[in-house]
């Protein structure tokens, strides 16, 4: 382990020896951290909480967490975990492989990821959320969980494999927004969105099937579903996986 001499590193932390830590970081005893990951400098790995049930916080191998980030115990992540600056992350949240995190964004915990989800800066994932893989979540996506706060009710979102949720959309709790479904910029969504369809608007209303958006860029291609044509930052094998998949023109 190379950490900087002003870290503050728990000898009970369970750490790879290829592991850097940044300037002022501090590293909790209840930690796990894989092999090939950097901590930036003013971090904190490992917050003690009464909310988790007492496993380690788990950092999976080749996962890059950014300048002062913070991370509660109980919680795990595959490989390739990646953050923005000033991101919180509360306990119990179990995320799978290629988790990106934008700048300033907090998970509430006590939710689900899935692999290879992306948000953006500014996005608030509230506690008993589900987020399938693939998804993309835009800046300023809020996805909530009291239907009447405040209130001890807790329901969370579910948002399904492929979807994307525009920038400055809200999602209220217990709404499931379907596979491969494209939510419009500012939109409030009150009831569950289909699988492939498009929804916009406050209140959300259905505004058809998502392959009716053409790509600006000249081909007029269908833009959903976007793993025909976006790949960057994916696993060939993954990349591989989708083509197979789509139908034969």
């Amino acid at each position: 382990m190379r950490a900087h001499p002003t870290a503050i590193v728990s000898p009970k932390a369970k750490i790879h020896p290829s592991v850097e830590i940044g300037p002022f970081s501090i590293i909790h005893g209840n930690v796990e951290i894989g092999e090939g990951t950097s901590v930036g400098s003013n971090c904190e790995l490992g917050v003690a909480t009464r909310l988790g049930d007492g496993s380690a916080l788990r950092i999976g191998q080749g996962s890059t967490i950014r300048s002062h980030s913070v991370f509660y115990e109980s919680s795990s992540f595959g490989d390739g975990l990646v953050t923005g600056h000033r991101v919180t992350v509360r306990e119990l949240t179990q995320a799978g492989r290629g988790f990106q995190i934008g700048t300033l964004s907090d998970i509430q915990g006590h939710c689900t990821v899935g692999d290879f989800v992306r948000l953006h800066s500014n996005v608030h994932i509230g506690q008993k959320s589900v987020v399938e893989d693939y998804v993309w979540i835009f800046p300023y996506v809020v996805l909530t969980n009291d239907p009447h706060p405040p209130s001890e009710v807790l329901l969370g979102a579910r948002i399904k494999s492929f979807a994307v949720i525009a920038t400055m959309t809200t999602v209220l709790p217990g709404v499931t927004v379907g596979e491969g479904a494209l939510v419009g910029a500012c939109s409030a969504v009150t009831k569950d969105v289909a699988d492939h369809r498009i929804a916009v608007g406050n209140p959300a209303v259905d505004r058809g099937d998502a392959n009716r958006v053409r790509l600006k860029d000249g081909t007029d291609r269908a833009a959903y579903p976007w793993k025909s044509h976006f790949h960057r930052g994916y696993p060939e094998a993954v990349v591989a996986e989708w083509m197979a998949s789509l139908p034969k023109s």
